[in-house]
């Protein structure tokens, strides 16, 4: 291990720190206060991140260097893959995470606070209550999906006539089946000035919405089933900041479906 990566993540207090000093230069006492630290807990661990040239003072202030500053920048989202990782480790391992575009698999870490929802054996062929809650709070709603659940057609064609924002993406094969089997309903919800609906070409190989306050994610598993028993929830500012990108991703990829 090179002296910097030890440097930088065998400590939690020097990674701490460095986290903390991202943000720009700050005083002893807000360092103190804000880490919740003693000077004989701290110094010492300043004077390795002095000698290693990531901090460096002025008076009573501290600050990254253009060393510190640029490897902060890999910290940052490195330490939150491992919480997020190490969080749901057993969910990670059995699902195809890898379905994610790789830009967003290295912004894994953005899904804060993230929460298995699981639903009982009998009820795995219905879409989860919180999921159904959270579209029903909303007032904007974006999402992806590469399955039709028999109850999404009317589910969303009735959350569009409560004038809700609503923004859709479909693979080719699950906007066919729509067409093929809920066409009435399809062709009703394109006729609200609320709604669009996208069609991307190839397949996705997860489910996820969107709203205000939610972030719910569906993966397919390893052996290639679709898990309908399992979401990871998350209703972090930086989980939402994640769904919305990741809409946007897929939508300039996607041709929209005009009535």
């Amino acid at each position: 291990m090179s002296d910097l990566l030890a440097v930088t993540t065998s400590s939690e207090k020097r990674k701490r720190l460095l986290l903390f000093l991202a943000a720009g230069p700050r005083t002893w006492d807000e360092i103190k206060d804000t880490l919740h630290v003693t000077a004989t807990g701290i110094l010492p661990q300043i004077k390795i991140l002095e000698d290693q040239k990531l901090l460096c003072r002025e008076g009573r202030q501290f600050y990254l260097t253009e060393t510190g500053q640029l490897i902060v920048r890999f910290l940052g989202p490195f330490d939150g893959a491992l919480a997020v990782l190490g969080q749901q480790r057993k969910f990670w391992e059995d699902h195809n995470i890898h379905a994610l575009p790789e830009e967003f698999l290295l912004r894994i870490g953005e899904l804060e606070k993230i929460q298995i929802i699981e639903c009982c054996v009998e009820d795995s062929f219905e879409p989860h209550t919180e999921f159904i809650a959270s579209l029903q709070q909303a007032s904007r709603i974006k999402g992806i999906s590469p399955i039709v659940h028999p109850r999404y057609p009317n589910l969303f064609l009735n959350l569009a006539k409560e004038n809700k924002s609503i923004s859709l993406i479909l693979t080719k094969s699950a906007f066919e089946k729509i067409k093929r089997e809920y066409y009435n309903m399809l062709m009703e919800g394109l006729g609200y000035a609320n709604a669009s609906l996208f069609i991307y070409p190839d397949d996705i190989h997860f489910a996820y919405i969107v709203t205000d306050y939610c972030f719910s994610i569906s993966f397919f598993l390893n052996n290639g089933l679709f898990d309908s028993k399992q979401d990871l929830i998350s209703t972090s500012k930086s989980a939402l900041r994640f769904g919305e990108d990741l809409f946007t991703f897929y939508q300039n990829r996607s041709e929209r479906l005009n009535a």
